[in-house]
């Protein structure tokens, strides 16, 4: 009978059950309704669990909760951009409003466009990039030269553009004016006046595509000729215009009101966490003890995991949290969901954008056998300023580790005594 290994022994306990060494997940019929909870918590019981074990730090905060310092460092608005003002202009009345280091936003709109511009402010504007790289949502008004057969004639014309198109900027664009490729995602016709030949269509595209150039290629293939009257974006990425728009008059009254009475409610309400933006993305809920580590770019590994979901492949990108629901980072997969289930292992995830700042959580790392033993020989003068081997240095520290027995770990004396 082929002997058991030291992972897999089973010990018997005092009433004569069996437990093994290993931890395991618990099977357990979770039926809590986490289907109101808050942003990246929503449909927390639908997560696949790795494991439970795991001892809670009380540093962080849930992301509706935080003082309200924290609050703006981590929060974004979701602006209705007046007409007139340029993208630039408005972000920067709104750091001199909120008194904040930094801001940032989603995607530039012209000036005569009005609509979602996604305002981050200080720490939020690391996400910033990554929403000017999303989809987005316009509805535009669209002027014929003139008049066609019917309104089946402009649907046809637009189901020819959707897919991949090419695009040169308008005249007005300031970006370069070269031809590109966009993707027109889906449009429909929402409305059509014969009498004035106006139209009101709504688009769902990439990130970069001119809606104007779109209306101009619309009248040409109509043989009519035709251009944008008016033009709003109604989502950028994951938000959209009914996920709490905020004007510039709302943001002014809300400073206001905190700074003359002390309220914070209203600010509260006009500035929402930056999770906002993430909820749309695979979730891997991370340890706390492996917070801090992945603050300072490390790597996700798979005991590190508390759970995931389905929705996590390889190369994908995934947001790592907290238990709170607080973001850590935007990380790249590196194992698909049924590998995070079948390894205790292994990376699981690198860094892309770390969001959360360093020694929020306190430092777990540097607490081992062997972490522990270098800070004893540096300090014997056994190793250099640097932890590097000297002449000096024991034998056994420089081959690291040979057998089970001679691995370098510092034994207790009662243990040396026995042997």
């Amino acid at each position: 009978m082929k002997k058991e290994t030291k992972a897999a022994r089973k010990v018997s306990t005092e009433n004569g059950a069996k437990i093994t060494d290993k931890i395991v997940p618990p099977k357990t019929n979770d039926t809590t309704d986490t289907s109101d909870w808050p942003l990246l918590l929503k449909n927390f019981s639908e997560l696949n669990v790795k494991s439970s074990h795991y001892t809670p730090i009380p540093s962080g905060h849930n992301p509706a909760k935080r003082p309200l310092v924290d609050y703006l460092k981590y929060g974004v608005i979701n602006l209705d951009k007046p007409s007139n003002p340029s993208s630039h202009e408005v972000v920067a009345w709104i750091k001199r409003i909120l008194k904040v280091e930094k801001t940032g936003h989603s995607g530039t709109l012209d000036p005569k466009v009005t609509g979602c511009l996604i305002i981050c402010i200080n720490r939020a504007t690391r996400l910033a990039k990554s929403q000017q790289g999303a989809g987005k949502e316009y509805v535009a008004v669209l002027k014929l030269h003139d008049s066609i057969q019917n309104e089946v004639q402009l649907k046809e014309a637009l189901k020819l553009l959707n897919g991949p198109v090419f695009q040169k900027p308008p005249a007005v664009a300031a970006v370069k004016r070269q031809l590109r490729i966009r993707n027109i995602y889906e449009s429909k016709l929402l409305e059509f006046n014969d009498e004035k030949n106006l139209a009101i269509l709504w688009v769902s595209v990439e990130a970069g595509t001119y809606v104007r150039t779109l209306c101009e290629h619309l009248g040409i293939l109509l043989g009519t000729g035709g251009f944008m009257e008016e033009l709003r974006r109604v989502r950028s990425g994951n938000v959209s215009e009914n996920d709490g728009l905020f004007s510039m008059h709302d943001v002014l009254d809300a400073q206001y009101k905190y700074e003359h009475t002390g309220d914070e409610s209203y600010l509260r309400t006009v500035i929402q966490p930056l999770e906002i933006l993430l909820t749309g993305l695979p979730r891997i809920v991370v340890k706390d003890s492996s917070v801090n580590s992945i603050c300072y770019g490390a790597k996700l590994l798979v005991p590190g995991i508390l759970r995931y979901a389905n929705e996590v492949e390889v190369g994908k990108e995934v947001v790592l949290m907290t238990t709170k629901g607080e973001a850590i980072a935007v990380g790249v997969a590196l194992m698909t969901a049924a590998e995070i289930h079948s390894c205790d292992h292994g990376i699981a995830a690198k860094i892309k954008r770390v969001i959360m700042d360093k020694d929020t959580y306190p430092r777990r790392w540097g607490l081992g056998p062997r972490a522990l033993r270098k800070k004893e020989l540096k300090k014997m003068g056994l190793l250099d300023e640097k932890g590097k081997p000297t002449p000096q240095t024991p034998q056994d520290w420089v081959a690291y580790y040979i057998d089970e027995k001679n691995n370098n770990i510092v034994q207790n004396e009662e243990e040396i005594q026995d042997e």
